[in-house]
Parts: structure tokens; C-alpha cells; sequence
């Protein structure tokens, strides 16, 4: 370690050094370089904490050398001296992250105070109440955060003294009453942590910076860490500061501002304050505090100083502040700023006020806007106040927010809703077959899987709210039931899913509708303005492509054909089509199919108004639109007569039939295209059937036909020609050009995007299939291991991130970079873009723009998110170019 400066006094610091101070610490040095009335302290290093972990959890010597240095130091600024009884100098001990958190330890105040200090305090403050209160309240909270003691139980103790007293609020007690509660309160440090409450003020100081820096790694921020992707190095700092006393007397308080409204983002001064309080005091809701505003008329010159504060702040932070205080003595001193928390809805408002003020650039307030806002903006949300039981809490695989009857399989659900009942949607997992129940539901829940589950998949597609791997969910079929958090639930009941939070609750929540404000709508143009990636959405019908247009899609990047058959009217027809003995009886279905999908693309055509429509060929495996073959079993066992037994047993054999031991792998995509001919046929001549209509109705049309899971450039080059015989049996040569199609395939085989330069020769476009192309490169599937070991390899740190959410930028990015090179240096103007899930996740946005992508695809409701990441990314790699020519 040597001698590196781990202790920086807050005169020795500034903003630029949030890496080594932490937040907190760099914030408080700057404004004393501000000459603001900020308390004097020192800053103990996130360095000091990774010497502290790298030691073992104990603090080496030389740390410990330089915490005296500075405390001697602080000693001779503030006139007094550490333990010393007659004139003790008191000091707070706060965690100060670099990325603010919750889940850090909480503050501690007065530390220095033992048997013999606080008469010291008593005497130089002639206020013997005070004193003996601020003593009570050190051994409360270092019992607590340091000693690992429940804070109920110090609560009951002092609870029963006030009773006793006959006295309401803490500032009535007198000192006798308080000298009673500390003994209690020892005599409970002693039960509970087994051991003395140190008496030492040294050794309160060094146990209490260990506990900072222990709080690094607790669970809850290690899950808050996690969720928010904060790396587990940053580390954390200790801010060490001289006291101020807001619990002084009637010109004393404490409180907090904020110099904006956080909730609407409104310009005026918000925030509560007490009279003769600590800071705690304020957020423990003891007692009712009083608008910020009535501190005007309390105090006039402290709210003009507060006031001059805050505006002072605001212009050098460039963004709303959030303002810790306390009044003592009728002196206001700052204790801590930080911007502000705010609601998806200020945070947008004061994007755009600040740079309609000249305060920021587009670009800054761009780089500002969170993905979590977009979500809440677009989605419905929860009236909190209403909630009572939270049943369970499971992944929050789709934001939004519904309520409804549980509806234990599709085909309840699908009945349920054309009575007009609203249902949710309640499974161990769904499968493609669940389709229609997911399409009639208002949300989603199931107890299996992860947040790229089938179920969250589709659901984001549709704007669904979905909870995902609700582990604690047991659900019984044959009964009807499911249970979860110790409550039983029947079919039919209400419940409200929370698909922001992951909550399940019972009863029937009442719903706020999303906003789309005039705030969010300048924004997104800001962003289009910027960005080099276009954006295009995932799309199966002509109501979802309308919904892509109305968020500004500006194409159609993934059209999977294969959902255009789970509707109801169509499943049947479908299944006809595989269960056909001869080539007449398959024609004869796959004739019925045609008009059905030519009408689907006809109208996405006409939403798109000219815009290009990537229409992916079937792609999963034949049995995936068969009932499983257990419920035909049960069926056939179920059958009143021969010939319904007949049908059954006929049924299960052609289900054995199409059975594989590994679908994914299996008779699927170009595969099928390719032994069964006829079914791509039907789907090729039915999208230039829907072309030419919209060409003969004057509508321009670009559709883009995408063949799956290509893995040798031979299968393109077959069923590419195959495509331009039917163009030009359908089209003709006038309407072929008119229309303009391309034919290309989709990436999602590794050899594929090893032999991209041979494919090239037969593409014009490669649209990326991140979902499949990280399951082969990984040799994971997806389901599997977000059911099974990922959380474990998530929190063992053997991956960064789940690779189904971020994209995997050094394996299956570098599979994606080198199709792009090859395939690019066969055909310079090879389009390409992503289409799976990641296209919708900000980090894999920045990766596509950095690979030189074309575009990404996401679903409907994501595409406001991508549009702003897109920008961010844009933004980011000019200033990375601007200080890379620095």
C-alpha cells in the first residue's frame, strides 16, 4: 500500500474526484471550495475500503494513521478536541458510494459521546436535556448500525419512558428521564449485541468506519447493485464531520430541500424542516414536520440564506439538488447535497426546463434520462396507497400494471374474455401454445422462468405486464387453486400484478393511466436528431405494427409469421395442415391458410406506409402447434366413444411422430422450408399477394423476407430462388420492380456468422437473432439456465450480467462484428441490424452502434427507450472521438 493518501479533508477535495471520494464526500468538498457553510470533516477513500478489503476486513495501520492526522486537524479547526471531557468535539459518520444507494449503513450522530463527554456538552451548551438526548440517540443508532441490535428494541424502551412521563414528544423529556433511558438503553446494547457500548471514542470511531465499509457488502445493496448494474468494485467512502445541533432549542431545526419538485418537477422550493430536531428526526415520523415554505415566516433570514443556497447549487450542479440542512443557533449550515431523486415525469419536465433555461445542452439532458422513467411514462401504474397484500414477489419481466381474474389455462382465459371479463393470465410456464390466453389477458404470472422467458417475451411485445419466476407460486391444476405467501387463491378471485416491481396482490388495485407528455415527445425528437441507429419494432399483426408507428418505429425488424397461426380461427386450420396424410390434404389447408396471412401483411403493409417489413418464414418446429401429448392422453382416456378415441390415438402418433429430443436443434426454420416446400411457398406467395394489392391501391410497399436459422449458404441460395419464382409468378416484372423486396437471413447459427462472406453472396440483408445466436454460442438454453445455475453464475460474478438481457459483447459480439466484416467485404451495402430481445436493453444499443450496425429492433412499447439509447450511444462515441483528437 505504502504511503498513498487514503484521508482527504473536505478543504483538499473537489467534484471531479466522485471516483475516490464517493458522492458524498465529493459534493461536500466542493462546496466548501464554494465557500458554502458546510461543517468541517474529512473524506476516508474508496481506495481505504479496497485496502480494507484487500486486509481481511481490518483496517491496516497506515489508514488508521492518517484518520488521526486528519481528526488532529479537524481538532484544531473547530477548537476542540476528540474525548476531551470538558470541550468534546462530536462527529457524524455517513456512507458516501460513488453511485448513490440505498442499502448503505445509515448515518451516525454524535459520536464521541460516552459517560464523561456529555456532561462536557452539557455544560459548555447550559441545556442538560439536550446533551443527555444527543447521548441517548448515539448509543441508539451505533447499537443498531454498528452492533447489529433491532432498532424495536430501543423503541419499546423509550416508548415505555415516555409513557411513564406521561410525555408525547421527545423534546418534553427532561435530563433525568433521558440520564434512565441510557442505562436501559446499555443494559440492552449488552443483551442483545453481548458486549459493552464502548466507552472509548476511538474505538466508536474505528468500529463505525469498519461498518461503512462492511455495508458495502450486504445483501441489500448487493441486490440494489445488481438490479442497477453497479459494479461491486467501486468501493465505498466514509465522510467523518464536525457536529451542528438542530435539537438545540426553538431556534435550531433540521431538514431537507429540494430546489425542484420532485414529484412534477415544478420550479419552486420543496421540501419539510423541523424546529429543534436531528436530522433523523425528520424521516422517522415521529413528528409531523412543516413545509419548507413555513420557514419563511419562522425564520426569514435563514430561508433568504437556504434560499441563495439552493439556487447557487442548482447552477453549479446543473440539475435539481437534493439539500440536507440544520439551524443552529440560528446559523443554517449544508450537510450534504446530491441530485435529486425524481418521478419519470419530473425527470423529463426538468430535462427540458433546464435546456429551455440555457442551464444544459440536448445532449446533456439526453444523457440524463433514465430507461426506468420511459417505463413508467408508458405503461399503467399502481395506486400505492391502495396496496394491502403483496401475495409474492417474482422477476418484473414487463413494466405496467393490471388487474384481473385468474384464469388458470389460455382457453379460460380466451372464454373469460369474450364475456368481457378482464383475466390474468396464471401459469407454471407458457409455451407458443398459450398464445390466445396471453392475447385475451390483461397480464401475465408464472411461476417459472426467467426475464426472457417465452412469457415475458411475448408479453413485452403486446405491452403486457408480465411477473416472471414467481418461485414462491404453487399452483394446483386439479383443484383450481394456487398459493403463494401463505394465501390461497381460487380461480376467478382478483389479483393485480405490478410489472415494474415484480409484486403480486391480492384484490382488485385501483389503475393510473400512462401519460405521453409534451416533455417526453420533445425529447424523442431531440434524440432522433442525434442518432445514427434507426429503430424498428417487432411486430406480428397490423395492430401491433400501428402501435410501433404511434411510438415512431421507422420499419418492421422481426415479423414472426408463426404467431399469425396460434389465433383461435387459425390454430385449427394450422393443425390440419400437419396432421395431412397426402400432399391434397395439406395443399387444401395450406389454401384455407394463404388468405389469412396475405390479409395480416396486407394490413402491416399499410401501417407501415412504405417503411420496410422484415417478415421472418415459419420458424419454430411442426409440434410446437400440437396439443402436448399428456393432455392428449388424458383426452383419450376421457373419450366417450370409439371414434373420438380414433381421432386421439391418431393424433398421438403423429405428435410421437414429430417429436425430437432437441427442437431448438431440430426440424425447424429453413429446415422445414426446404423438406416441406409447400408451406414456404404459401407464405412467400402470400406476402406478394398482400404487395401487390397495396401497390394496385396506390400504397408503397418494402418488404424485406427474412429465411431463419440459415447455417450454410446453400439453404439461401435455394430458397432465395425459390422467392424470386414466385415474385415473378405473382408480380410480374413491371410490379417486381415497383416493389422492391430483398431476401436475407437471419444470423443465429455460429457457423453462419462464420461463413457470412459465402452467405453474403445470396443476401441483402442480416438481421442478427441475438436470443438463439447467445444460446449456441453459450451452449445454454435459455429457459434452463435462467430456471437452474445463471442467478448462481450471476451471483458467484462468473458473468457480468445475464447474456439473454445484455448483449454478450465478447463472444457473441464478436461472432456478430466479424459477419458484419466478411459479409460487408462481399457486399458493401449489406443492411444489417438486431432483431432479438437485447434490442430493446441500452448497453446492447450501444454495442450495435459501435459494431456500425443499421438498426435494432425491439418491441412496440420499448421504442421510445431505444430511440433515447440510441442517441446516448451517439453522444457518447462523439465525445470518446473528441477526447480521443484531445
Amino acid at each position: 500500500m505504502g504511503n498513498a493518501k487514503l484521508v482527504y479533508a473536505f478543504t483538499e477535495g473537489h467534484a471531479g474526484m466522485k471516483a475516490l471520494l464517493g458522492g458524498k464526500g465529493a459534493n461536500l468538498a466542493e462546496m466548501t471550495r464554494a465557500g458554502l457553510p458546510v461543517p468541517p470533516g474529512f473524506t476516508i477513500t474508496t481506495e481505504a475500503y479496497h485496502t480494507f478489503f484487500r486486509a481481511g476486513y481490518r483496517v491496516p495501520a497506515e489508514l488508521q494513521r492518517q484518520v488521526q492526522e486528519a481528526l488532529r486537524g479537524l481538532e484544531v479547526e473547530k477548537g476542540q478536541r476528540f474525548g476531551e471531557p470538558l470541550s468534546p468535539l462530536l462527529v457524524s459518520v455517513r456512507s458516501g458510494s460513488v453511485t448513490s444507494m440505498p442499502g448503505m449503513m445509515d448515518t451516525i450522530l454524535n459520536l464521541g459521546l460516552n459517560d464523561e463527554t456529555v456532561r462536557g456538552l452539557a455544560s459548555l451548551s447550559g441545556n442538560e436535556p439536550f446533551a443527555y438526548d444527543c447521548y441517548r440517540r448515539l448509543i441508539q443508532m451505533f447499537g443498531n448500525v454498528v452492533l447489529g441490535v433491532e432498532s424495536i428494541q430501543f423503541e419499546r424502551l423509550l416508548h415505555r419512558l415516555k409513557a411513564g412521563l406521561g410525555i408525547e414528544l421527545d423534546r418534553d423529556v427532561p435530563a433525568d428521564g433521558w440520564r434512565r433511558l441510557i442505562e436501559d438503553y446499555k443494559q440492552c446494547v449488552l443483551r442483545f449485541a453481548n458486549r459493552e457500548f464502548p466507552q472509548n471514542v476511538q474505538e466508536q470511531l474505528a468500529l463505525a468506519i469498519e461498518a461503512v465499509f462492511k455495508s458495502w457488502n450486504n445483501q441489500r445493496a448487493q441486490i440494489y447493485r445488481q438490479l442497477n448494474r453497479i459494479p461491486d468494485d467501486q468501493g465505498t467512502a466514509v465522510n467523518v464531520q464536525s457536529m451542528v445541533f438542530g435539537n438545540r432549542g426553538d431556534n435550531c431545526g433540521t431538514g431537507v430541500v429540494f430546489t425542484r419538485n420532485p414529484s412534477d418537477g415544478e420550479s419552486i422550493l420543496y421540501g419539510e424542516y423541523l424546529i429543534n430536531a436531528q436530522g433523523e428526526d425528520v424521516v422517522a415520523g415521529v413528528r409531523t414536520p412543516q413545509s419548507i415554505g413555513a420557514l419563511r415566516d419562522e425564520m426569514p433570514e435563514v430561508y433568504k440564506q437556504l434560499k441563495s443556497v439552493c439556487e447557487k447549487l442548482e447552477r453549479h450542479y446543473k440539475d435539481m439538488q437534493d439539500i440536507e440542512f440544520t439551524v443552529e443557533n440560528g446559523k443554517l449550515y449544508i450537510l450534504q447535497t446530491r441530485n435529486g431523486k425524481r418521478t419519470a415525469q419530473a425527470a423529463l419536465k426538468l430535462a427540458a426546463d433546464f435546456v429551455a433555461e440555457g442551464v444544459i445542452s440536448r445532449e446533456e439532458a439526453l444523457m440524463r434520462i433514465e430507461v426506468s422513467h420511459l417505463d413508467q411514462l408508458l405503461h399503467r401504474g399502481l395506486d400505492e396507497s391502495a396496496i394491502r397484500d403483496v401475495l409474492a414477489v417474482g422477476l418484473p419481466a414487463s413494466p405496467g400494471a393490471a388487474t384481473g381474474m385468474v384464469a388458470l389455462d389460455a382457453d379460460t382465459a380466451a372464454a373469460w374474455r369474450k364475456e368481457g371479463k378482464p383475466v390474468i393470465l396464471v401459469r407454471s410456464e407458457t409455451t407458443p401454445e398459450d398464445i390466445h390466453g396471453v392475447l385475451a389477458s390483461e397480464g401475465v404470472l408464472t411461476a417459472r422462468g426467467g426475464m426472457t422467458s417465452h412469457a415475458a417475451v411475448v408479453a413485452r411485445g403486446m405491452g403486457k405486464p408480465c411477473v416472471c419466476g414467481c418461485e414462491s407460486l404453487s399452483i394446483d391444476e386439479e383443484q383450481r387453486k394456487l398459493s403463494a405467501g401463505g394465501g390461497a387463491i381460487s380461480e376467478g378471485d382478483w389479483i393485480t400484478l405490478d410489472g415494474a416491481s415484480g409484486r403480486v396482490i391480492r384484490g382488485c388495485i385501483p389503475l393510473k393511466e400512462a401519460q405521453v407528455t409534451e416533455e417526453l415527445l420533445r425529447i424523442l425528437q431531440w434524440a432522433d436528431d442525434i442518432r445514427a441507429l434507426q429503430v424498428y419494432a417487432n411486430a406480428d399483426n397490423p395492430d401491433d405494427a400501428l402501435t410501433a408507428r404511434r411510438f415512431g418505429a421507422e420499419g418492421i425488424g422481426l415479423c414472426r409469421t408463426e404467431h399469425m397461426f396460434f389465433a383461435p380461427s387459425r390454430l385449427p386450420v394450422m393443425q390440419r395442415m400437419i396432421l395431412a396424410d397426402t400432399g391434397q390434404e395439406r395443399q387444401a389447408a395450406l389454401d384455407e391458410l394463404l388468405p389469412m396471412q396475405r390479409d395480416d401483411f396486407e394490413g402491416i403493409f399499410r401501417a407501415m406506409e412504405g417503411r420496410p417489413v422484415t417478415i421472418r418464414l415459419l420458424d419454430p418446429p411442426l409440434h410446437e402447434f400440437l396439443p402436448k401429448l399428456e393432455e392428449l392422453h388424458a383426452k383419450f382416456e376421457a373419450a366417450d366413444n370409439d371414434i373420438e378415441r380414433s381421432q386421439y390415438s391418431r393424433l398421438i402418433r403423429k405428435v410421437k411422430s414429430l417429436h425430437e429430443i432437441n427442437p431448438m436443434l431440430g426440424h425447424r426454420g429453413c429446415r422445414l422450408g426446404i423438406v416441406h416446400p409447400e408451406i414456404y411457398d404459401m407464405q412467400i406467395e402470400a406476402i406478394f399477394k398482400a404487395a401487390l394489392r397495396c401497390l394496385e391501391a396506390g400504397i408503397r410497399v418494402s418488404p424485406d423476407i427474412m429465411i431463419p436459422l440459415v447455417s450454410d449458404a446453400n439453404e439461401l441460395k435455394l430458397l432465395r430462388e425459390r422467392v424470386d419464382e414466385i415474385a415473378e409468378q405473382v408480380l410480374g416484372d413491371e410490379k417486381r420492380k415497383e416493389c422492391g423486396y430483398k431476401v436475407g437471413t437471419m444470423i443465429e447459427v455460429p457457423r453462419a456468422a462464420l461463413t457470412a462472406g459465402k452467405i453474403a453472396a445470396y443476401a441483402d440483408f442480416f438481421s442478427f437473432g441475438t436470443n438463439d445466436l447467445t444460446q449456441m454460442t453459450f451452449g445454454y438454453s435459455r429457459d434452463d439456465a435462467e430456471g437452474k445455475f445463471l442467478p448462481n453464475y450471476l451471483e458467484q460474478k462468473l458473468l457480468p450480467r445475464n447474456p439473454f438481457e445484455v448483449l454478450d459483447g465478447e463472444g457473441v459480439g464478436q461472432l456478430i462484428e466479424l459477419a458484419m466484416m466478411n459479409g460487408r467485404a462481399r457486399k458493401p451495402g449489406l443492411k444489417t441490424g438486431i432483431c432479438g430481445e437485447h434490442g430493446g436493453d441500452k448497453e446492447s444499443i450501444a454495442f450495435c452502434h459501435r459494431a456500425g450496425l443499421h438498426y435494432v429492433s425491439c418491441s412496440p412499447y420499448r421504442i421510445p427507450m431505444a430511440r433515447i439509447a440510441a442517441a446516448q450511444a451517439q453522444i457518447e462515441h462523439s465525445q470518446n472521438i473528441e477526447f480521443s483528437a484531445g
